[in-house]
């Protein structure tokens, strides 16, 4: 029996399709032997993990960071509710000006510049956002580890009971924005009968109902979170969000937005009315991701 050209090219229109699906799987079998065998993550001789605290998964109701507005006049933010829906583990400590000063001696950070200097086992201070991120980046290195800046509602779910409310509350009055200016004074008079310069050691402000250290202490700590400056509706929705990245959000005594480059607040750098004692930052490392969502980064997704 002789076989036509019609025959043959049915058979290479069966057969192709067939080789390119087990080529495709071939590769994909191959990608997907490292994500069901991961590694343990193990720290390096010279680096320890730095102690921390496990928050569980709950909610938080509070008030996001940004400038709001409605009218054209501003306003305290609306009141939020943010879920976290894994746990969160967060350093219980600041990080130290020791141990920054590791990331230093390797070339991975830039020496800080602290206004004050502390006696003993002080926190770092005098470093500004770049710095802080550069510090997770050698951090995750060092560890094996994945370590970033909080957000901040994470910092805020994190710092519990003292975390700040910082509403003015007083009646909204469109017409008298004097009524606010009065109250923004006297709040930042009492902030500044009480400032305290000086660094501290390590603990001197106490543990949080949640076992973290030194929350809202006299170093003020960078988040990861971008200023805003948002537009709302009388029932309070967004109308819309214009970001501002090279401005981030400092957590502590109060929440204040903070230029990156900045390590010294007296300096300027859009703090707003008193500025920060000190900045500086601690780190909150993020779970290791399981395969499937390796996979999923792997492709693309």
């Amino acid at each position: 029996m002789i076989a036509r050209a019609d025959d043959f090219r049915d058979m290479a229109g069966i057969a192709l399709p067939a080789l390119l699906l087990a080529a495709g799987l071939a590769v994909m079998a191959a990608q997907l032997v490292p994500l069901h065998m991961p590694q343990p993550v193990t720290a390096t001789a010279s680096v320890t993990p730095p102690q921390t605290v496990t928050l569980p998964p709950g909610t938080l109701t509070y008030r996001a960071p940004g400038q709001f507005l409605r009218d054209g006049a501003q306003v305290d933010a609306p009141m939020t509710t943010v879920s976290f829906e894994a746990p969160l583990e967060m350093m219980t400590y600041q990080v130290s000006a020791a141990d920054y000063a590791r990331c230093v001696a390797d070339g991975a950070c830039a020496p800080a510049a602290p206004r004050h200097q502390g006696v003993g086992d002080v926190p770092v201070t005098g470093v500004n956002f770049d710095d802080a991120t550069d510090y997770a980046e050698w951090l995750s290195a060092a560890t094996g580890q994945r370590w970033t800046l909080p957000t901040d509602a994470q910092w805020a779910y994190a710092a519990g009971s003292r975390f700040v409310d910082d509403a003015l509350n007083i009646a909204e009055n469109n017409a008298n924005p004097a009524l606010r200016w009065l109250a923004n004074y006297e709040k930042e008079a009492a902030r500044q009968s009480s400032a305290q310069p000086m660094p501290r050691v390590l603990g001197a402000f106490g543990a949080n109902e949640n076992g973290l250290m030194d929350m809202a202490g006299n170093v003020w700590e960078w988040t990861q979170t971008c200023n805003a400056r948002v537009h709302i509706d009388a029932a309070g929705a967004v109308l819309s969000e214009l970001p501002a990245c090279t401005i981030r959000v400092l957590e502590g005594q109060h929440r204040t937005p903070m230029s990156v480059f900045i390590r010294d607040a007296r300096s300027g750098g859009c703090s707003v009315g008193v500025p920060p004692d000190n900045l500086g930052f601690r780190l909150v490392r993020q779970a290791e991701p399981n395969w499937f969502e390796r996979l999923l980064a792997r492709f693309g997704f």
